[in-house]
């Protein structure tokens, strides 16, 4: 057996494992109830691959996430990157296909419309050969995957991703959940893999960590509760503050959780508290980018200081924050404006840059406009945006988008006018049956401006 596990990058400058762990017989995921070895998913890792086309990249369009767990490994091992588009929508896909001339799209399901070049998975899972026992090295330095933001400011950029960076970033990530719920643990997520976050917590952890993941991908509450009783304790179940607080409001019983990871969005503290008390498990917050990967963690009921992963250091500018970490070649500079404590390995959030408004010599931010609009009494979903184009005086005017049912805009106005400055009141503000959230939660700005065009 020539078996690598060596997860210290330094330790193997050119060459990093595809799959660590504690050996081949550890479980990787779950799929069906029945756990899936690391010996059974190289093999399956393997039979993809044999079958994958010539080609620099790939989007990676597998709606299970075994399958896309498998897929992406497949990837990795010919050499190629995944592509990683910020929806699942074909015209997000044709974008991304679209920068990379030659690629193609995989996933384990008949699409309609299908994408060009659209290769399907073989049938899983394959038979296990002697090749299981050689373990895979991956050249630290091959670009394994190409992330897409999301598009909430504007149109999806791309950020590439190294072997070695993911080794890295991910690092942070398994030595702050081993702190709070050992070495070995179990992860039901509702979120994407496609997305950076889910990448991080649904094929990263699994790959180098003794993590299984849960191989379905459930998303309305009754699910997450059957797929959190498919697998053994101890359970970390990672959410977004959208689809936690459905879960929360739904009042069905979950099986007992270590923990729970959330990400995308700012974590409203009560939520937090009442899904503590309601699941008995701490409510941890990770905050990254698709450009940085994770940088650090809190527990929003216990503070609000984001407390640094090892190795990161933030230099405040007046325009955002300079991030300096393993994982990145160069540092990198976010939008989010922090203040730093506790001698630099801490921060307190501000906002964001972008986010902040001054009008008439007053200033607010776009963040606390919009959990004011949220804290009204009848409004379930909202979010507070500025428009783009100046009025005759030269003004970015503020609007809103609520979901409201029973009330009216002139009532949520009114509401609004003991809130906060009148020069911050959101016009127009539209009622809406719903807003047009990502698969994360986010709202990209191009629909936002659609829907109060009257065009959604």
């Amino acid at each position: 057996m020539s078996t690598v596990f060596d997860l210290n990058p330094e330790a193997s400058p050119l060459r990093l494992p595809l799959l660590g762990g504690s050996g081949p017989w550890r479980t990787v995921a779950w799929r069906d109830g029945a756990p899936v070895n690391a010996r059974q998913f190289l093999a399956d890792v393997r039979h993809v691959a044999s079958q994958l086309p010539d080609a620099a990249a790939a989007v990676n369009l597998c709606e299970e996430r075994y399958a896309f767990l498998v897929a992406f490994c497949a990837v990795v091992l010919r050499g190629q990157a995944n592509l990683l588009p910020s929806s699942r929508a074909p015209r997000a896909i044709d974008e991304v296909m679209a920068d990379h001339p030659g690629c193609y799209a995989l996933g384990e399901l008949p699409l309609e419309p299908t994408p060009p070049n659209y290769h399907r998975l073989p049938l899983l899972p394959a038979p296990v050969g002697a090749g299981e026992d050689e373990w895979p090295m991956i050249d630290a330095e091959q670009v394994v995957a190409i992330g897409y933001t999301s598009g909430s400011t504007g149109r999806p950029a791309a950020h590439v991703k190294t072997w070695r960076s993911f080794h890295a970033s991910n690092a942070g990530n398994l030595r702050m959940l081993r702190d709070r719920v050992g070495e070995r643990f179990n992860v039901v997520a509702t979120v994407p893999p496609q997305h950076m976050y889910g990448m991080e917590t649904t094929v990263l952890l699994p790959l180098h960590g003794d993590v299984a993941v849960c191989g379905s991908r459930p998303f309305f509450p009754a699910d997450v509760a059957v797929a959190l009783a498919a697998v053994p304790a101890p359970r970390v179940l990672v959410i977004t503050p959208v689809h936690l607080r459905a879960l929360v409001e739904s009042g069905v019983a979950l099986p007992p959780l270590a923990a729970m990871l959330s990400a995308t969005a700012p974590m409203p503290p009560e939520l937090a508290a009442r899904a503590e008390q309601l699941y008995g498990a701490p409510l941890l917050e990770v905050f990254g980018s698709t450009e940085t990967c994770v940088f650090a963690t809190r527990q929003p009921t216990a503070s609000e200081l984001w407390r640094l992963y090892d190795g990161v250091s933030l230099h405040p500018q007046p325009d955002g924050t300079q991030i300096q970490a393993p994982q990145l070649a160069a540092p990198v500079v976010l939008a989010d404006l922090v203040t730093l404590h506790e001698e630099g390995r801490a921060f307190r959030l501000c906002g964001r840059h972008a986010d902040l408004l001054e009008i008439a010599g007053k200033r607010a931010s776009l963040g606390d406009l919009t959990r004011r609009l949220l804290a009204i009494p009848g409004v379930r979903d909202g979010v507070v945006l500025q428009l783009d184009e100046p009025d005759a005086g030269g003004v970015r005017r503020i609007a809103a988008l609520a979901v409201a049912p029973g009330l009216t805009e002139a009532r949520i106005l009114d509401a609004l006018r003991g809130a906060i400055d009148p020069l911050f009141l959101p016009r127009p503000l539209r009622l809406v049956d719903a807003l047009p959230r990502n698969e994360t939660g986010k709202l990209p700005r191009a629909a936002l401006l659609a829907l109060l065009a009257g065009r959604g």
